[in-house]
């Protein structure tokens, strides 16, 4: 089957890619390269001896959605991870995300409903709960008011593949992530922010390798143990083998309702201190870093309930924090070298 896997040269993406094609699915790549780089499709092909083919195309541009279709007519199914995906850029540009994460998703489903039948994995967020009562977040937990014009596009992203669905032959599944982290244990494929990184993870490896001065820890007077902020990390591989699994759930018509939503995390919440802790024991590298205020849209605690996932989804988490921080620091000391 003919896979579309849209933002498929970024971090989660090319990850992906490559578990789909280890299970002989047929991919083709839609990628603008905003936050990416089309070496990426040499790693892909370094780790599973196939270069999926590739299609740089904006998916803000309807006509270039619609010509893509036309020639890839038998693409059934589509993983969508492309979108713009960082919290405190979304409050500062917020027309930018609401743009890129909504109309791009609104132009595909538009061509897949086309379809008599159409598969589609929706690359969503913990964000859609904002703070949530409890721990761990757990699927019924209910949907909050979003913190952050991201988080929005998120639950606005779910609620209009609700309404698709209904009247489509559109199945799909939501992928709640919490906080992905790592790289490919080849070292061929990992996270390659462009620019200064939002994300925790490669902001460490980057300032241990002496590209960044000191790490910004976001506050440290948060109700928590030690004070920092409390994350899920994921390792990417994990991840990825979550989607394929989603997929085949679809093609094998396993899938219960028409839309069905799952949390994928490891279960265990980590302190902003703690992953920096972590880091130091596998790398071996003292970590600077400075307590800087309070960063806008950031929530205190988020880690899932594991349970929906490992039952009715049948997957489980394979690898730890350290592995995942581990292959982090093995493939940014491989892009540096």
């Amino acid at each position: 089957m003919k896979i579309l896997v849209t933002g498929g040269l970024g971090f989660i993406g090319s990850h992906t890619v490559v578990e789909l094609q280890k299970e002989g699915f047929n991919v083709v790549v839609i990628d603008n390269l905003s936050n990416a780089s089309e070496s990426v499709l040499d790693g892909i092909a370094a780790i599973s001896g196939k270069k999926p083919a590739f299609e740089k195309i904006d998916l803000r541009d309807k006509a270039s959605v619609s010509d893509f279709f036309r020639r890839y007519n038998d693409v059934l199914g589509v993983i969508h991870f492309a979108a713009s995906k960082a919290v405190g850029e979304s409050v500062e540009n917020p027309l930018l995300y609401y743009e890129n994460n909504i109309n791009a998703l609104v132009y595909l489903l538009q061509e897949l409903s086309q379809k008599p039948e159409a598969h589609f994995i929706f690359s969503s967020s913990c964000t859609v709960y904002g703070q949530a009562e409890k721990m761990p977040i757990t699927e019924d937990a209910s949907v909050q008011p979003a913190m952050s014009p991201y988080g929005n596009t998120k639950q606005i992203g779910e609620e209009i593949i609700q309404d698709v669905a209904k009247v489509t032959g559109i199945d799909a599944i939501l992928l709640r992530y919490f906080n992905p982290i790592g790289a490919h244990d080849s070292a061929q494929i990992g996270e390659l922010p462009i620019g200064v990184p939002q994300n925790l993870v490669p902001y460490i490896t980057q300032t241990a390798m002496g590209l960044r001065k000191e790490l910004s820890v976001y506050g440290n007077d948060y109700p928590t143990p030690d004070g920092t902020c409390i994350r899920d990390y994921i390792h990417v591989v994990d991840l990825a083998n979550a989607h394929v699994t989603a997929l085949k759930r679809l093609v094998e018509k396993k899938n219960i309702q028409k839309v069905e939503t799952f949390n994928l995390g490891t279960g265990t919440g980590s302190s902003v201190l703690e992953v920096i802790n972590a880091f130091e024991k596998v790398s071996g590298q003292k970590l600077p870093y400075k307590i800087v205020d309070r960063r806008e849209g950031d929530v205190i605690s988020a880690y899932a309930s594991t349970d929906k996932a490992n039952e009715i989804l049948g997957w489980k988490t394979k690898l730890t924090l350290e592995d995942g921080l581990r292959s982090a620091w093995k493939w940014e000391q491989k892009v540096r070298s």
